[in-house]
């Protein structure tokens, strides 16, 4: 039996997941995901995830360096900024991108954790922030993560690392499909 063009867009909308029609065509599925492919970029995706790692640990130094309060779930904001990011602008739906954003978020979080912590000691201490971090080694910023780390903190990285993930991957939309129809 011949498949039917003009329902090709029913077999494609099962792109994401699981075929559903079991009258679908696998070269129609696979046309699409390498075409789809082509729209990928993992350099993209990680800058703009790096970027965005970046700027969501400076602004959970602010917060904290501001209320005076070390904030975990800032942590979860870090990861859902990330995964943002990445998938925007990488708009890959293959698995390295969930892996970038879930490294990228926890890197982020790392960061942030660090420079919130040295906020806090800048002002305890009644010393400049950046005098602070112009006198940290590896060493002791090592010692002062592990000094200042809470069993709490894994629970909130764990969520970063998943939102991250999860939110790096594109989702194939119906639109998309429209796209590969119409050229």
């Amino acid at each position: 039996m011949e498949p039917d063009p003009e329902h090709a867009t029913d077999r494609l909308a099962t792109l994401g997941g699981a075929m559903q029609d079991p009258q679908a065509v696998p070269f129609d599925i696979a046309y699409a995901r390498e075409q789809l492919r082509h729209q990928q970029s993992l350099p993209m995706g990680l800058l703009a995830g790096a970027g965005a790692a970046l700027l969501g640990a400076l602004g959970w130094a602010i917060i904290t360096a501001v209320t005076h309060f070390q904030i975990g779930f800032m942590a979860v904001g870090v990861g859902i900024l990330v995964g943002t990011a990445v998938r925007r602008f990488g708009r890959g739906f293959d698995g390295i991108f969930g892996v970038a954003g879930a490294l990228l978020s926890l890197a982020g979080c790392a960061l942030g954790n660090f420079l919130a912590v040295c906020a806090m000691g800048a002002s305890a201490n009644h010393i400049s922030f950046f005098a602070l971090l112009g006198k940290m080694d590896p060493v002791l910023a090592g010692r002062l993560m592990a000094a200042t780390f809470q069993p709490m903190d894994l629970l909130f990285y764990g969520i970063a690392l998943y939102e991250g993930y999860k939110l790096s991957l594109r989702r194939i939309t119906q639109a998309d499909i429209d796209t590969l129809q119409t050229r």
